[in-house]
């Protein structure tokens, strides 16, 4: 799969392809059946199967105070993006020149000249342009003068609802993982490089790996049952507390996971996080010694719930 940053590195060989657009946070089950059935397509075109998404999300440059916590990085996206069949990714910084485009202008810069689109898979809310103008009936048009189709996706149902992005959000706020894991298609997982931390965890004899999650607000909070891929051993079970760690007067994010029956030095691993059962939700405490009993409780749910699920 191609990753390719902004439209100036659009080569003359790269033009052409079937096209979709969106942020596809998350990368769920709507999301791959969406782009399956582009790649489908894509193939019986000989043509490129191509995302295009933007950088910064369109809700966070314009409303960063209120913008919706990211289900995947840019990072954890890619990789997810890559077992879905997609040939290209074009990644497209999301600015004000961006922003003021109408949707003439968008579809003539990108789709036309950019990418030059051939055929185009898009949800009929989809909007796009200066104040969000442009929808699927302005994109029918333009494929219809410019020679190019445009299909609308289907809608994704699981029982009764939609899957999304925010009714995914909405199940990892409120603990219920299982359900997020049946509209993702697979455990929620973050992932981030193992940081050197304070080690004050070492002093009560539970040592954690320390990963900054670079996120303004995460879609987990608490303690939870984990399980960490990508070190010896993998996966290698433990358990792991998401937040700003306030007894410790924490200011920043952060996710931190006391492996079991581990002592491998594994700084500077790239690893993945699988949240599989939320024990309780984070939260302050009086003193040190409270905290240290409460990690024990914590380590010992974790265990039975292991211990349980085998």
């Amino acid at each position: 799969m191609q990753l390719v940053r902004g439209l100036h590195n659009l080569h003359p060989e790269y033009c052409g392809c079937a096209a979709t657009i969106g942020s596809f946070d998350g990368v769920h089950l709507g999301h791959q059946a969406v782009l399956g059935q582009l790649a489908e397509r894509a193939q019986d075109l000989h043509l490129p199967a191509t995302l295009i998404t933007f950088e910064p999300h369109p809700r966070e440059y314009f409303r960063p105070e209120s913008a919706p916590p990211r289900l995947t990085r840019f990072r954890e996206k890619m990789e997810a993006l890559r077992r879905c069949g997609i040939d290209r990714v074009v990644c497209l910084r999301f600015d004000a020149h961006l922003a003021s485009l109408p949707p003439e202008e968008f579809i003539r810069v990108i789709l036309l000249e950019g990418v030059v689109v051939k055929y185009l898979v898009i949800g009929d809310d989809f909007h796009f342009g200066k104040g969000r103008s442009g929808n699927f009936a302005t994109l029918q048009q333009a494929g219809a003068k410019h020679g190019f189709p445009v299909v609308n996706i289907h809608t994704f149902n699981i029982g009764d609802s939609r899957v999304s992005s925010t009714r995914i959000r909405e199940a990892l706020q409120a603990g219920e993982l299982e359900t997020a894991e049946a509209l993702l298609g697979r455990t929620y997982r973050m992932s981030g490089r193992v940081a050197h931390g304070d080690k004050r965890g070492r002093t009560i004899g539970f040592p954690t790996a320390n990963i900054h999650l670079h996120r303004a607000v995460t879609p987990v909070e608490g303690v939870f049952a984990v399980e960490m891929f990508g070190i010896p051993g993998e996966p290698v079970k433990g358990v792991a507390n998401v937040g700003v760690r306030p007894t410790v007067d924490g200011t920043r994010s952060l996710l931190e996971v006391h492996l079991f029956d581990f002592d491998r030095d594994i700084y500077g691993a790239h690893v993945q996080v699988s949240f599989l059962k939320k024990l309780r939700p984070e939260r302050r405490f009086d003193s040190f010694t409270e905290l240290q009993q409460q990690i024990m409780h914590d380590a010992e749910r974790a265990r039975a719930y292991f211990a349980d699920s085998s």
